[in-house]
């Protein structure tokens, strides 16, 4: 079935909705910016630091020298992993703070959770595993388990360290290894390193005055607790929440999908905005058994490819949306447009200001969407997304704005205040009114653009010389085709560092973690003890980045603040959207004939 362009406004005052973004953005602008956010204290930190999902297992501290750790035991971390082990590399370790392989989907056990894009698209190496989703935004629990499906078909499952924080890395020049040391008392030697602590790794807590105050019970949605709540993973019947009254905060991409279940069960529950999602509808069928019989070798790849032009560069002369969803919807559209019009040949500015006017078109259609859902006109309101469409995460959900006509459940809009004023011992304060509560969750997200200490939680990254990375990159990444860096002999980065930008970052990781497995592998055959880009080879790749890369300040200046302009900044030395300009295809192709070329150029090679 061909998926078709939606109907959308035409009739929008782009004049009066650009002023209207800004002053929407104004007044949620905060100068504390990251320090609204603080590392827990006290019965808080508590709360935060168990792992509420799996029992910590003492163990005896190891003392080894090993070829490879892996830094994290998510996407970023299996895919890693993966590729090692198809480059004949075995004699590796994933670590991990977490008790089990999965990274934000072991970490995430919420209520309702389920992928926010197209599963047969986001779940990596489908065709190499015979593995396929049971719908299209699969459930939470299955993605876990396919994580640990794949670390076990290929063998490095029962190398891993869980429960088991690094906290130092320092370059021994005596024996060309990293000294990787841990809070479990480890002195592990390795050869190489990889990091690859994911962007939704480290919870971030808002800094409310008196939170250490509260006798109510506090977690975060990263450390969901169902023996509070009731229910489980596999089953969240929230039963214990009866009587309760509630209050979570946030409503971002955790919130939609957590708040209908916590509205069912507890007797109040209140909902804390900042900042409004656009929320979509969500259907989300079944796999068809014939569909899945009718796809040919290489369906994923093809898919994959079709998901990035559709959500970030825009279709072809031609080409279906095999997506077709919100994330997919203003490439959709303006393929319509441009079919129709004979596919005109547009100038990059013309292209560009067509775009523009879709986006606003689409977002009036999500606001639109919003009054005819929700009853309460001061409500509708409120939950109404004013900013740009990828100023913060797309949404789907059948029932999170239907949630609002529950007559137990208030949306407290905490726009004018930037937030909840203080905490009491029996609940909270915001816009001047006390309410009293039972239970307070915090859905307030991860760090993801913040300084790189604050994400990666290591007191010590120390290459050669004793230089911090921190020190190193204060003002944002310096790398060799993303994934390396002067300075730091055999260290390699997996994430969103200086390099290509897929629109399914498990694609992304995968062809990052497919990059570093080539430099490593090489240096094993060759007897290379260290290998690092030269100061040259870095300075001319980061020049060619800035020269390149596309100037996003404008459009960070029209959204609101958030993870991905780091709570408001028009240049953030984090930006998630920083990538290679000529586009990812050209960016895999760089790396491809550099991979071939076989010389290693730009590297540093000691023998």
């Amino acid at each position: 079935m061909k998926c078709e362009a939606t109907r959308t406004p035409d009739d929008v005052d782009i004049p009066a909705l650009r002023e209207k973004y800004r002053h929407e953005r104004d007044k949620r602008i905060r100068s504390d910016g990251q320090k609204q956010y603080f590392k827990p204290t006290g019965a808080v930190a508590a709360n935060y630091a168990v792992d509420p999902h799996t029992p910590i297992a003492t163990r005896a501290p190891i003392s080894e020298d090993i070829d490879v750790i892996v830094l994290g035991a998510g996407w970023g971390g299996i895919m890693a992993s993966y590729h090692l082990t198809q480059a004949g590399i075995t004699n590796f370790r994933n670590v991990d703070t977490a008790g089990d392989f999965g990274g934000v989907w072991y970490w995430n056990q919420y209520p309702g959770i389920q992928c926010d894009n197209d599963a047969y698209c986001y779940l990596p190496l489908l065709e190499e595993t015979g593995f396929m989703p049971s719908k299209k935004f699969a459930d939470g629990v299955e993605i876990q388990q396919y994580a640990k499906l794949i670390a076990k078909k290929f063998d490095f499952a029962d190398k891993a360290l869980f429960h088991t924080h690094i906290n130092s890395l320092h370059w021994d020049e005596g024996i060309k290894r990293w000294r990787v040391g841990t809070n479990r008392g480890d002195d592990i030697r390795a050869r190489f390193v990889v990091l690859a602590c994911g962007v939704l790794n480290m919870p971030k807590l808002p800094a409310i005055p008196g939170i250490d105050t509260f006798k109510g019970k506090v977690f975060h949605t990263a450390r969901w607790d169902y023996r509070y709540t009731g229910g489980s993973y596999e089953n969240p019947v929230l039963d214990k929440l009866a009587g309760k009254r509630v209050a979570i905060v946030g409503t971002g991409a955790t919130a939609i999908q957590a708040v209908p279940h916590l509205a069912k069960y507890a007797k109040a529950l209140y909902v804390i905005q900042r900042t409004p999602s656009s929320v979509d509808e969500r259907p989300n069928p079944g796999t068809e058994a014939e569909w899945v019989k009718s796809l040919k070798a290489g369906w994923q790849k093809e898919r994959q490819t079709n998901f990035h032009r559709a959500a970030m560069e825009g279709l072809r002369p031609g080409e279906p949306d095999l997506i077709c969803d919100i994330w997919t919807e203003i490439s959709r559209n303006l393929a319509a447009q441009f079919e129709a019009e004979g596919w005109p040949q547009l100038g990059l500015e013309e292209f560009l200001a067509r775009r523009e006017r879709m986006d606003y078109r689409v977002m009036e259609r999500l606001r639109q969407r919003v009054e005819q859902l929700v009853a309460d006109k001061n409500t509708a309101e409120a939950l109404k997304p004013y900013y740009r469409f990828l100023c913060k995460r797309p949404l789907s959900s059948d029932d999170f704005y239907p949630t609002f006509n529950r007559p137990n459940v208030e949306l407290i809009d905490v726009s004018e205040t930037k937030g909840v004023e203080r905490m009491t011992p029996t609940g909270f304060t915001a816009n001047g009114k006390e309410y009293e509560v039972d239970c307070m969750i915090f859905a307030s997200g991860f760090e993801v653009t913040s300084d790189l200490k604050r994400r990666w939680g290591i007191d010590k990254v120390e290459g050669r010389g004793g230089t911090s990375i921190y020190d190193h990159w204060s003002e944002g990444p310096k790398t060799l085709h993303g994934t390396m860096t002067h300075g730091f002999p055999n260290q390699f980065y997996i994430g969103y560092i200086q390099g290509g930008l897929n629109a399914s970052v498990t694609e992304q990781f995968g062809k990052q973690g497919h990059h570093i497995a080539h430099i490593i592998s090489e240096a094993l055959k060759r007897g290379i003890k260290s290998v690092e880009p030269s100061q040259k080879a870095q300075d001319d790749y980061v020049q060619r980045f800035k020269e390149l890369e596309m100037d996003l300040s404008q459009f960070q200046r029209e959204c609101p603040p958030g993870y991905f302009n780091n709570e408001g900044e028009d240049r953030p030395k984090w930006a998630l959207f920083r990538s290679w300009g000529h586009g990812w295809d050209a960016f895999q192709q760089v790396l491809e004939e550099w991979r071939v070329k076989g010389d290693l150029d730009g590297l540093v090679l000691e023998r």
